[in-house]
């Protein structure tokens, strides 16, 4: 059995700082103590880095068909990116296709990352056509292929989108087994109304995505959909909320006493519309939806992140090289939706979050790894530190500056939407199940290294 040392760090997790060294043996955390006396054939010396549970990334789309093309990051690019990132484990969403089975589409993706991912995976399952056959489905998903949540989208009507009497039914019948329904929140009949408007105007630049969804579609949405929940006393996690009038409704959902789980992701506290008025087609590489917001929405994100209610932080890594965004080039509506980042994730809000003052150490471990281990049904062998759970475990060194760059990033995209940022905190080794990952950015794992994780059943915390 292998043997690794962690020595001299300072340990963080979702309530906790300590200094102590842990002890990995085989695949799990063993011992964590402030000194141990053994000796292990690899020790890693922590001094003056923060040791961390690795990263949780609850929303990728990783090979994905998309508006007649495909996500640039597969299983492969995107975990391994992912890892360098200090994120260990993705939770990536298999799609149903129309008129086909819940467990066609479910397979379809098994077989876009076995033997490609490098980090541990699991998925979500989108639901396009709900109806008797895919109803008598979702126990076996849950009890047997351990996929407890399902995802419905509001929004891409006549592709992706489902109605409120869908939804209904749907969340009916994931509470009976114990999973959870998770929402892309849009209203997808006024999206699409302010589309052909801007279109019929010949508003055609990649601006026009953004006005095309405008806060109240997001908003509407978003309130509709926690009103449904509550109605059938139902959980409901929102997926990648942007703005204020979305949290809002969460507000007002609270004062019933409702508990509705909230994530956002790192672009949207980071990123303001303002990159759409870029010259030229750049403002194509963020266009995604929901759309990047104002700088009074970031703000209200990092409060509610705060203040605990947003639980989650993920990306929608969905990326798209220029020359797929360039689909759109003479027509926004048909710009691939989506923009890399899996690998920037930690660092970002570790130097933007804690750096800043904007978060605690703990808040930042809370809403990266143990919030969506918790929701996911992973932890306690995700999302933590602790004897007996993953030794899945991030060094990150907090003095380390450096500049994020399309020309050192592993994500398979030819841009970054983060080109010349400025970042403090670096990852600097990375553990996967006791193995390590990375090194002084040196992958020492490839495709094929991650496992496909069996999720638990929802339960309400």
């Amino acid at each position: 059995m292998s043997k690794v040392i962690i020595r001299n760090g300072t340990v963080v997790t979702a309530t906790d700082v300590f200094k102590a060294d842990i002890l990995v043996e085989g695949e799990k955390v063993t011992a964590i103590s402030q000194h141990l006396s053994e000796s292990a054939p690899k020790e890693i010396d922590a001094s003056g880095c923060y040791v961390l549970p690795g990263g949780i990334d609850a929303h990728t789309h990783l090979d994905l068909p998309f508006m007649g093309t495909f996500s640039s990051d597969d299983f492969e690019t995107g975990t391994l990116a992912a890892l360098h990132g200090g994120t260990t484990t993705i939770i990536d969403f298999a799609f149903q296709t129309p008129g086909k089975s819940l467990k066609e589409g479910l397979e379809e993706w098994h077989q876009k990352a076995k033997g490609k991912a490098a980090a541990d995976y699991a998925f979500h399952v989108a639901v396009v056509d709900f109806n008797e056959k895919t109803r008598s489905e979702i126990r076996d998903l849950i009890e047997k292929e351990g996929v407890t949540s399902f995802k419905t989208f509001m929004a891409y009507k006549g592709a992706l989108m489902i109605d409120d009497r869908q939804m209904i039914g749907l969340m009916n019948e994931v509470k009976k087994w114990g999973g959870l329904v998770t929402v892309h929140a849009e209203n997808g009949d006024l999206a699409d109304s302010l589309i052909q408007i801007n279109r019929d105007k010949g508003n055609k630049a990649p601006k026009y995505h953004a006005l095309s969804r405008p806060e109240i579609v997001e908003a509407e949405a978003t309130g509709r959909a926690i009103d449904i929940a509550y109605a059938g006393n139902h959980p409901v996690y929102i997926v990648h909320m942007t703005c204020e009038g979305a949290l809002n409704r969460v507000k007002d959902a609270a004062k019933r006493n409702q508990r509705v789980l909230v994530e956002t992701c790192i672009q949207y506290l980071l990123l303001d519309d303002s990159v759409y008025e870029r010259p030229g087609f750049e403002g194509a590489k963020w266009v995604m939806s929901p759309p990047l917001r104002k700088p009074k929405d970031q703000e209200a994100l990092w409060k509610s992140l705060e203040q605990g209610l947003v639980h989650v932080v993920a990306t929608d890594h969905c990326p798209f090289c220029m020359n797929q965004k360039e689909m759109g080039k003479d027509d926004f509506s048909k710009i691939p939706n989506g923009a890399p980042g899996i690998e920037n994730r930690m660092e970002l809000l570790y130097s933007e979050g804690v750096e800043k003052g904007r978060i605690s150490l703990t808040k930042f471990v809370e809403v990266n790894c143990t919030n969506p281990a918790k929701i996911f049904g992973l932890y306690p062998e995700k999302g933590t530190i602790a004897v007996g759970s993953d030794a899945d475990l991030v060094i990150l060194d907090p003095r380390v500056e450096h500049t994020l760059s399309q020309e050192t990033q592993h994500m398979n995209c030819d841009y970054s939407s983060y080109e010349g940022w400025k970042v403090k905190g670096k990852v600097k080794t990375v553990l996967l199940r006791g193995t390590v990952a990375i090194e002084n950015g040196k992958a020492h794992v490839g495709k094929g290294f991650g496992k496909y994780l069996r999720r638990k059943k929802w339960q309400e915390k």
